[in-house]
């Protein structure tokens, strides 16, 4: 089992984000570590675990050199930062991630998704927009549903 599921915590005012145990379990079970390389991600956070993010890694340091691959060092791999939970399943989000998924000192209301290989971590007001988006969309490939079973 990968990371599904979508839960509603918060953000502490030292920019701690609580991850569900779940999702620790999975970190721990699934990939047997419970680190976490967290990068901006579409106007939210992606945390990776530590497997994920090297095959992610690969991936890119293996493409010709372009403007696309220095795009994706710069918006994606540079911003990326190591993150270890505290006792209390809390990561430490850094100031400038905190600063572009639009989680400042007065917001602190996040949601935590499940995204398969990643956890995806948005201010509430992002994400709703984001799933508003995502569904806009299915709405105009009902077939593609149908065809996965939807």
């Amino acid at each position: 089992m990968l990371f599904q599921g979508e839960f509603n915590n918060a953000i502490d005012a030292k920019g701690r984000a609580s991850i569900p145990a779940k999702f620790r379990d999975v970190l721990s079970s699934v990939f047997g570590d419970e680190r976490l390389m967290v990068t901006q991600n579409d106007g939210g956070l992606a945390a990776y675990p530590i497997q994920e993010w090297e095959k992610v890694l690969e991936k890119v340091k293996s493409m010709q050199a372009s403007p696309l691959k220095d795009a994706i060092n710069l918006a994606l791999i540079s911003p990326a930062v190591e993150c270890s939970f505290d006792k209390q399943g809390r990561i430490q989000l850094s100031k400038a991630q905190r600063c572009y998924a639009g989680l400042e000192s007065e917001i602190r209301e996040i949601v935590v998704v499940g995204s398969i290989n990643k956890i995806m971590i948005w201010n509430r007001a992002m994400h709703a927009e984001m799933r508003k988006h995502a569904e806009d969309l299915l709405k105009t490939e009902p077939q593609a549903l149908y065809n996965l079973g939807f």
